[in-house]
């Protein structure tokens, strides 16, 4: 069904006019190195998010303030080192308007040349031929952070109210677990974010390359590690090999035995607590926009465990996976390095869904792995514990703010979105529902080859300024709701 159109040439013409400051922004942002992983990278953090304030301030935002959340908890190096701040700031107090929250982050994943980038990830590279914009952070999330405050300069330099009044919160935790923000949502639940109507993240990416989407659903995520102890220090394999009880080979054994390699989950108890697949929601499927060749595009290798999109989408979006994502303490260099490490600790995390609880899942993967180390019979040490954990989120696409996001969508793209559901987490999406008792709207900016957390990240120009003017037309629409 048509709807009518709202004229939004005049914003739309400013973006494409202020395209080279918009890059050169998302230049500067990416250049500085805010990986929250990292701890000796931390004072880096703390600068994106004194850059943020400064932007802020230039677009002529009020109430800014810069959320102190204390010291991290452990497992940390560093007992004394400091969270990054959460950056709240506002643009405008009209009370005959809606008020939207739009959520934001700007740490990044490790990046670095060796890894097999083509280029610095922390000097942004643009591709004038191709049009594409690589560095880590392009995508996510400094590309639609950006995004927002270039909305905002698009209606300054116009002489135009923003149709809402915004708030921004942008956290420096995201990619380590979010530490400290669910407790600050609560906290500023009836001081700070006590007028908002809506919530907006723009922090994941269409289903395909070609088609822009809107997500109800993500899946949630519990990461595990698995820590296993032996000698006092490292010791050298001529000496001590076939000695001595080797932390790493328990480690190689017990994490072997928690999925195969059809991303089947191996822990007892997992799959019975999925909820069952019904009719309605397979026919959800039937319709989307995807192809196996797409999932080959953004893997960047043939090797789909999957070779037909329901199976592909559904084990993306409504069924859990495990993935193991490393090992601290091993040698990892180049070269031949014979020694054996005194301690070893692998990771491995979960993606949850509906209706997985995750205490009780907590429960069975430390029963489980404690039983598979039990049964080595090894004179290690052992120690297995959650890290950190983030539920799943489904909310209504038919909703307010889901419909002014499509229209804003089709508006700027010439098509209607698809609705989806997305196998990544954020966890705080549902933090956001739940404390502030309003809706949460996921609108992508990047593709699903854009790569994030992965060599090469990306954001093509087109989705970048055609994000720009998807923001800024949801705005409108939702104001005009």
């Amino acid at each position: 069904m048509a709807f009518e159109k709202l004229d939004l040439d005049p914003l739309f013409a400013k973006i494409e006019e202020l395209k080279p400051q918009f890059i050169d922004r998302l230049a500067r942002a990416v250049a500085i190195p805010s990986v929250s992983g990292d701890e000796l990278l931390r004072p880096r953090v703390v600068d994106m998010a004194h850059f943020l304030v400064s932007e802020l301030e230039n677009l002529g935002a009020h109430d800014i303030q810069l959320k102190d959340l204390g010291t991290q908890p452990p497992p940390v190096a560093d007992a004394s080192l400091q969270l990054p701040p959460i950056v709240l700031a506002r643009f405008g107090a009209d009370k005959s308007k809606k008020t939207v929250l739009v959520y934001g982050h700007y740490d990044v994943q490790p990046a670095l040349k060796e890894d097999g980038w083509a280029t610095e990830p922390f000097t942004m590279h643009h591709d004038e031929a191709a049009q594409i914009l690589y560095g880590r952070g392009t995508t996510d999330d400094k590309g639609p952070v950006m995004g927002w405050l270039n909305v905002v300069e698009a209606h300054n330099a116009l002489g135009l109210e923003l149709p809402v009044n915004l708030v921004c919160c942008f956290e420096g935790m995201e990619e380590s677990g979010s530490l400290g923000l669910d407790g600050l949502i609560a906290q500023e639940a009836q001081q700070y974010f006590l007028s908002v109507d809506t919530v907006c993240i723009s922090d994941n990416y269409w289903l395909g390359t070609t088609k822009p989407v809107l997500t109800y659903g993500l899946r949630g995520c519990n990461y595990y590690q698995i820590a296993i102890k032996g000698p006092g220090a490292d010791l050298h394999s001529g000496i001590f090999g076939g000695v001595i009880a080797e932390p790493m080979v328990d480690l190689v054994q017990v994490m072997a035995k928690l999925v195969d390699n059809k991303g089947k989950i191996l822990i007892p108890g997992v799959d019975e607590m999925v909820a069952p697949l019904t009719e309605k929601e397979d026919a959800l499927y039937d319709d989307i926009d995807f192809s196996v060749d797409e999932l080959h595009a953004a893997a960047g290798s043939e090797t789909g465990l999957y070779n037909n999109k329901k199976d592909i989408l559904k084990h993306r979006w409504r069924y859990p996976s495990l993935s193991i994502h490393g090992v601290e303490g091993a040698f990892y260099g180049p070269g031949a390095k014979t020694v054996i490490p005194s301690r070893v600790v692998g990771k491995f995390s979960i993606r949850t869904v509906p209706d997985i609880d995750s205490a009780k899942l907590d429960k069975l993967v430390i029963e489980y792995v404690q039983k598979v180390f039990g049964e080595l019979s090894s004179q290690n040490q052992l120690n297995v514990e959650l890290i950190h954990d983030g539920a799943y989120w489904v909310s209504d696409p038919f909703n307010e703010s889901f419909t002014a996001a499509s229209k804003a969508t089709e508006h700027v793209w010439n098509i209607k979105p698809d609705f989806t559901r997305e196998g990544g987490s954020i966890p705080i999406t549902l933090t956001f529902e739940q404390e502030l008792k309003t809706q949460v709207l996921l609108l992508p900016m990047g593709r699903g080859d854009d790569g994030a957390h992965s060599i090469n990240e990306k954001l093509n120009v087109s989705n970048y300024i055609n994000g720009c003017k998807t923001l800024g037309g949801y705005l409108h629409y939702y104001g005009r709701q």
